[in-house]
Parts: structure tokens; C-alpha cells; sequence
């Protein structure tokens, strides 16, 4: 270790380049100046202003229906996918296909989406976005929930079936409870990246039901202010209390 010191210089300066601009976010958000980047004082007006924002709050309402939608339908579709992969098609063809919606670059994912939709007639809304997440979502799911099946005993699904109880209960008493820590962790990480998707929800959003990371770039193009400081700390709120129940939630899953 004293060979490599001096490795934490590096490793230092690499900290503060990505977290500093993150502290003065959060900081300059509880500034009481209308320049956002010259401090005048400690205040919550901003937070105050964010709360009476109607378009703020209709954008995060939209935000959070289709993020817990999206958890919902990718958690349960990419769970039966991932076992589907696993247990019945061993193909790496299939599985890298499966997976590709998770590497895909979201402007190439956007726009075949939106092709799609075109192309079938379907009207931008809220839905469209709602199943565009889902597609990505799956992908996500999928892969933490095989990572699971790699480490999981079989044979207990056999001795269920052995003693008599029928594929369905198999899986609702011994496939469940044993992957749950990967689905939970699958779950909360679609929640998170739905939360703050903008590229695919731009392409594939109606007028008229805009999205929170949509509300905010609309925002951003007139100039940063204490608002959106105020916003986007609490969006880190969010995302750090997913996480944290994320680790909180796996580890009390392995110890039961």
C-alpha cells in the first residue's frame, strides 16, 4: 500500500471533479439570491416556489406514473424472461438479443421506438412512454435476475416437485423467495432510471404530458436558476434513498 500512495492524489482529484459540481448544486440551491451562482444567504424560497410550480408538479405526477408502471410491468416481464433464458432456451443468440435494449444508445433506441409507434398508428402520450420504459426496463431486469439464477440451487426446486407440489407452487414458494433479492434489486434500479429518463420520453412523449426531465430541459434552455438547483437536489434525494433502500432491502432478502 505504501508502494501506491501516491495513487490517491489521482484518485482524489478524480472525486472532486465528480462530485464537487454536485455539492455546489446542492449548495447554491439554498441560496437566497436570483443568481444562481452568487451567494446572498441561506434560504428555502426556492423550495417553496418548486412546491407552487403547476407545471413541476403535473411534470413530476407524469414522472412518477410512469416510472412505477414501468417498474411494475419490466420487473414481472423481464423476471419470466430471464428464466425463460435460463431454463428453457440457452441460446446466447436469444439472450444478447434480450438484453440489447440495456446497451442499445438511447438515441438509437428513441428513435426505432417512435418508428414503431408511427407505424402502427399509436398517439403520443403518457402510454407510449410508459411502454418505451418498459422495453428498456426488461432489459435491466433480465440481466440482475440471471445473474441470480447462476448462483441458485436447483435442486430445491426439484425436491418441491418431488414432494408432490405442482410447477406453479414451485415457483411462487421456491423461485420467488429466491431470486427476490435480484428482482427487488431489478425493480428499484428500473425506478431510478425512469426517473430521470429524458431521451427516450422526449421522442416518444405527447405535447401535452410532458415528463419531469422534459419540464426541466424547457427550463434549462431560458438559463440555470435556484429552482431548478432546488429540483434537481431533490431529484438526488430521491435517487440516493432508492439506492440505500436498494442495498437495505437485498441484504435483509439474503438473511431471511
Amino acid at each position: 500500500m505504501r508502494r501506491v500512495g501516491w495513487l490517491a492524489l489521482p484518485l482524489w482529484l478524480t472525486y472532486a471533479f465528480l462530485y464537487l459540481p454536485i455539492v455546489v448544486l446542492v449548495v447554491m440551491s439554498f441560496n437566497a439570491s436570483k443568481t444562481p451562482y452568487a451567494w446572498k444567504g441561506f434560504s428555502l424560497q426556492w423550495y417553496r416556489e418548486l412546491m407552487s410550480d403547476d407545471l413541476i408538479r403535473q411534470g413530476f405526477i407524469n414522472t412518477l406514473i410512469v416510472a412505477v408502471g414501468a417498474t411494475v410491468l419490466a420487473t414481472a416481464l423481464g423476471t419470466l424472461l430471464a428464466i425463460g433464458i435460463n431454463r428453457y432456451v440457452h441460446s446466447a443468440l436469444v439472450e444478447a438479443y434480450s438484453l440489447a435494449p440495456a446497451i442499445i444508445p438511447d438515441l438509437a433506441l428513441a428513435i426505432g421506438l417512435l418508428a414503431t409507434f408511427a407505424l402502427v398508428g399509436v398517439t403520443l402520450g403518457l402510454h407510449t412512454v410508459l411502454l418505451a420504459h418498459v422495453v428498456f426496463g426488461m432489459a435491466f431486469v433480465a440481466a440482475v435476475v440471471l445473474a441470480r439464477l447462476g448462483h441458485q440451487d436447483q435442486s430445491l426446486e426439484e425436491a418441491s416437485r418431488d414432494l408432490g407440489a405442482g410447477p406453479i407452487s414451485t415457483f411462487w414458494r421456491i423461485t420467488v423467495p429466491g431470486l427476490m433479492p435480484a428482482i427487488v434489486a431489478g425493480a428499484l434500479l428500473v425506478f431510478t432510471l425512469s426517473l430521470d429518463e429524458f431521451v427516450i420520453a422526449y421522442f416518444t412523449d405527447g405535447p401535452s404530458t410532458p415528463t419531469l426531465p422534459i419540464v426541466i430541459y424547457s427550463m434549462v434552455r431560458f438559463g440555470v436558476t435556484p429552482e431548478i438547483n432546488a429540483l434537481a437536489a431533490l431529484l438526488l434525494l430521491v435517487s440516493f434513498t432508492v439506492v440505500i433502500s436498494a442495498q437495505r432491502i437485498t441484504k435483509l432478502t439474503d438473511a431471511l
